[in-house]
């Protein structure tokens, strides 16, 4: 982000900046293959697999990668709704058990390009990590790039680390936060779900949810924030599409399904150079359940559609 220092490549135990124009110093939240493949892997960075649903348990890995599993310890089962962030206490034990240490740097990929990856680098930024970047592209950037991956195994079975979560306010919201940002002038809420599930016209994938949207949120699919190939378009694409909807926001919340792909958006507004993120953890599964929680369909929200402008995203019902 421009207004921060970079997350990665200061300190004593960060990587050095590589000298070949293949693999670009480390600066902000993304890697490339090439990066990770060369200077990142020979300066004893942890590797995280967070492929979730039809990706995950792949019968390969990137060498020594660790799998950081979105489905299991690091989602709060006793949550009514999937993906919700563990506890501190859940998390520092899950990582620790995954070798992770307070000095350790960290690089998360998926199987899918970048998908589930970005949220586990959200949930380590939340819990107060900032030593950690998303694989540009994932897997597939890695096997296209001709490197080398090995046999997936079970379960990590390492050494434990000792790191310490140490959560930060305001990263991770729920749906009385997005309520008050939905009425606020200087927020804007970004919706990462299809277009077709935003305007209520495709039925919701999990059993019991209205459809549709929350009045006065905008719709940008996450895959437009992505290149055909799983890569994060360039920041001056990703401003200009956040800036077409929302140029005066201060700060922006992330809605999706279940609170995985939001987080691909809040990549993409980091990216943008965008200072102020949350992310709504329950997303669509929290707010979608019956409620008196405000539900609309149609297109307004979406770009070009009527009723849909910088000056005007946001109906008076929604206060």
């Amino acid at each position: 982000m421009t207004d921060r220092q970079p997350v990665i490549g200061t300190g004593p135990q960060a990587p050095t900046a590589p000298t070949t124009p293949a693999a670009e110093p480390w600066s902000g939240p993304l890697v490339s293959a090439e990066w990770l493949g060369g200077v990142g892997r020979g300066s004893g960075v942890v590797v995280f697999d967070a492929s979730v649903g039809a990706h995950r348990g792949g019968a390969v890995r990137i060498p020594g990668a660790r799998p950081f599993d979105l489905d299991g310890e690091l989602s709060d089962h006793s949550s009514p709704v999937p993906h919700t962030m563990p506890t501190a206490t859940a998390f520092t034990e899950a990582l620790r058990a995954l070798g992770v240490d307070d000095t350790s740097t960290v690089v998360v990929y998926d199987a899918a390009g970048i998908y589930s990856s970005a949220r586990a680098w959200w949930m380590l930024r939340a819990m107060g990590f900032d030593r950690v970047a998303v694989l540009d592209g994932g897997l597939p950037a890695w096997t296209a790039a001709g490197l080398p991956v090995e046999p997936a195994p079970a379960a990590y079975d390492g050494p434990r680390g000792d790191f310490t979560a140490r959560p930060r306010p305001g990263l991770l919201v729920d749906s009385t936060e997005v309520l008050a940002a939905l009425a606020d002038p200087a927020a804007a809420v970004f919706d990462a779900r299809t277009r077709d599930r935003f305007a209520g016209t495709a039925p919701e994938p999990r059993p019991g949810l209205r459809a549709g949207h929350m009045p006065g949120a905008l719709s940008l699919p996450f895959a437009e924030v992505r290149t055909a190939d799983g890569r994060m378009r360039p920041a001056a694409e990703l401003r200009a599409a956040f800036d077409a909807l929302a140029p005066a926001a201060e700060k922006l919340y992330f809605s999706c399904g279940s609170g995985v792909t939001a987080c691909v958006l809040a990549l993409a507004a980091d990216l943008a150079g965008h200072p102020e993120l949350a992310v709504y953890d329950g997303s669509w599964s929290d707010w979608g359940r019956p409620s008196a929680l405000p539900v609309i369909q149609g297109a307004q929200g979406v770009p070009g559609a009527a009723g849909t402008s910088p000056s005007a995203t946001r109906p008076a019902s929604t206060a």
